[in-house]
């Protein structure tokens, strides 16, 4: 295929049921074609085809099957009811393939059936081919049973168009469809046998119920504000582990770095740290517990800390301290969720369902042809992990990358931002759990300070609304200017008022709490959640 002009001999044998040993070579069986470069994708569609627009309906449409193609572990899904929210789908596996796909016409002669004549065209190669060989699952019907008759609930229950507080308090029959059927769609061999996990556990632990596979411990160490002595030394098995995977010598000169960045700067968030270090994320889980341990409580949660540094002892800490900062959008804030550029971290819009991501096959290899002006050298093909200085540093102008970001005070790049923080600069007197070394309340004036800038950059960057009509606007002026005479002495304390009422919420301990669980056994996770649970209250 890829040398130009190269040509496909191929011989069509007729298959008949005939006693004769020799069949007779049928005119045109045999053909040269010229190979074209045209890649084609097959699906094999477990049903008789007889409409394609139907069919392709039921695979989403050439869209969704363009999207599905392009990412190797999804699966092609299949629904027979395309209008039925509640198909369960049937999902195709994907595998490589490098068969040809050939176009014969046969065509026989009415007078003489044994005149055939047979033209071939050559179409192109299947590089991929889609193969439904799962179970169709168990199918869920919105139907009602009542007295033998059964009655559809599709009107009843599924929303076409806004209705009003009538249509919900109308009485409808009970419907609750599962998520999912089943987390495998083919019959898998169980071979039942005794949980040796589950004998080792006594019949105090509260981790018997909904017992998972035990995490691979990373040998972090957890201080929490109460403590009164932190750690000076790492696990000897942080060393351990760090020392078996460190082979290379990029990763010897990563841990280098790091030791050099805690001297300079004894506390780091992991962002910041994947912001100036180029080392792949799994690696640095290991990495950190030599050299750092982690705060999960007070003024510095979700932070790394050098060892045998303790920031409740001395002031300079203050600029270390993390602000947890998380944007709320509303309409009476200036601004609704559709004209916020920041996107979450995880939504629940872009929920798969278990059987639809094959996350145990590996990705087909593909092949991508570069001119040779294109292709990079070797410096410039190495894979790079490190993260933009905007993941954990704010400044004016710009809007944070996420709607939930971890800051600390020093990456406030803020001059009234610092002023709020160094105003009581030599007069520190008790580390507070909440604020730390800072005043009192320190914490919420930053976030409404962060969140006036949020507020006028989306509303900077907001499209003017329509104008007017022609003639609605010489009495819309006239009636302004009368509003601005009789309200001028009001109009600075009712600016005031609208900034006060935009408040940010608290945060949350979801993400220092997944960061945790990184590095912990399930005894651990479970007294972490007590810890959680205790610090929220």
């Amino acid at each position: 295929m890829e040398q130009r002009g190269a040509r496909l001999d191929c011989t069509l044998q007729e298959l008949t049921i005939s006693s004769t040993a020799d069949s007779a070579v049928v005119p045109g069986s045999s053909a040269t074609l010229e190979l074209k470069d045209r890649r084609l994708v097959c699906v094999e569609y477990p049903a008789v085809v007889r409409n394609e627009g139907v069919m392709l309906e039921t695979l989403g449409g050439e869209q969704t099957l363009s999207s599905m193609f392009s990412n190797p572990n999804r699966r092609l899904e299949l629904r027979f009811r395309p209008k039925d929210p509640f198909c369960h789908p049937l999902c195709g596996n994907r595998f490589p393939s490098s068969n040809l796909l050939l176009k014969v016409r046969r065509r026989v002669r009415k007078t003489d059936p044994t005149n055939v004549k047979m033209h071939m065209d050559f179409l192109g190669v299947i590089g991929t081919t889609y193969k439904f060989q799962g179970m169709a699952d168990f199918q869920c019907l919105a139907v009602h049973s009542e007295n033998g008759k059964e009655s559809s609930l599709y009107d009843k229950i599924v929303l076409r168009k806004s209705e009003n507080k009538e249509f919900f308090e109308q009485p409808y029959p009970c419907f609750l469809p599962p998520a999912t059927f089943s987390r495998l769609d083919s019959p898998v061999d169980y071979y039942y046998r005794p949980d040796v996990i589950v004998k080792q556990i006594t019949t105090n632990s509260k981790s018997v119920i909904g017992l998972n596979r035990a995490r691979r411990p990373h040998n972090a160490i957890f201080v929490t504000f109460n403590e009164t002595s932190i750690p000076s030394q790492c696990l000897e098995a942080a060393k351990k582990n760090w020392s078996r995977i460190s082979l290379k010598e990029g990763d010897r000169l990563a841990e280098e770095n790091l030791r050099k960045m805690f001297e300079s700067r004894p506390i780091w968030s992991r962002n910041a740290v994947k912001a100036n270090i180029n080392i792949h994320p799994e690696k640095l889980k290991l990495l950190l517990p030599v050299v750092a341990y982690y705060m999960v409580t007070g003024p510095w949660r979700s932070l790394w800390v050098r060892l045998g540094y303790d920031p409740r002892k001395t002031t300079d800490s203050k600029m270390y301290q993390m602000l947890d900062y998380r944007i709320r959008c509303s309409t009476k804030h200036g601004y609704s969720l559709s004209d916020l550029p920041v996107k979450p971290k995880r939504s629940a819009l872009n929920y798969n369902l278990s059987i639809t991501v094959n996350k145990t096959a590996p990705p087909p290899a593909s092949l991508t042809e570069l001119p040779a002006q294109a292709l990079p050298s070797t410096s410039e093909a190495a894979v790079t992990y490190q993260l933009k200085d905007s993941s954990y540093i704010f400044q004016e102008n710009m809007l944070p990358p996420h709607r939930q970001m971890f800051y600390q005070l020093c990456d406030l790049h803020v001059d009234s931002i610092r002023e709020l923080i160094n105003c009581n600069n030599g007069s520190e007197v008790v580390c507070d759990e909440r604020d730390g070394w800072c005043v009192i309340g320190t914490t919420d004036l930053l976030r409404e300070i962060i969140s006036n800038m949020v507020k006028r950059v989306i509303r900077a960057n907001r499209p003017p609304l329509p104008e007017a009509p022609q003639k609605h606007r010489h009495k819309r002026q006239s009636c302004r200017q009368e509003d601005e005479e009789a309200d001028e002495d009001y109009e600075e304390e009712e600016d005031d008022e609208d900034d006060d009422e935009f408040h940010p919420s608290e945060g949350s301990e979801n993400e220092m709490e997944t960061e945790m669980l990184d590095y912990m056994t399930e005894e651990q996770a479970s007294v972490a959640e007590e810890t959680f649970s205790a610090d929220l209250s």
